[in-house]
């Protein structure tokens, strides 16, 4: 079985938040997405700071071209794993 991970990039919080809750609802994950704040983009008040939903994709189910779809409806995008 792969261990593969994508990244959904969200420009705040809540997006990252709603997207990670909404992803439980539309795909059938096998655990909770996590929340992370990129280190890379200052501090947390930074207005360019992003926020990474990170998606474990056991045996690559998931397809890419909907998690772009998706991550695009909280102007987002997915960072290939």
């Amino acid at each position: 079985m792969s261990d593969v991970r994508h990244l959904l990039v969200l420009p705040d919080r809540d997006a990252a938040e709603e997207a990670a809750g909404a992803l439980g609802e539309r795909f059938a994950l096998a655990e909770e997405p996590r929340i992370v704040r990129d280190a890379l983009a200052g501090e947390d008040d930074a207005e360019d700071a992003q926020w990474l939903v990170v998606l474990r994709d056991e045996g690559e189910r998931l397809d890419p071209a909907e998690l772009d779809e998706f991550a695009a409806r909280w102007d987002g995008w997915r960072e290939d794993p």
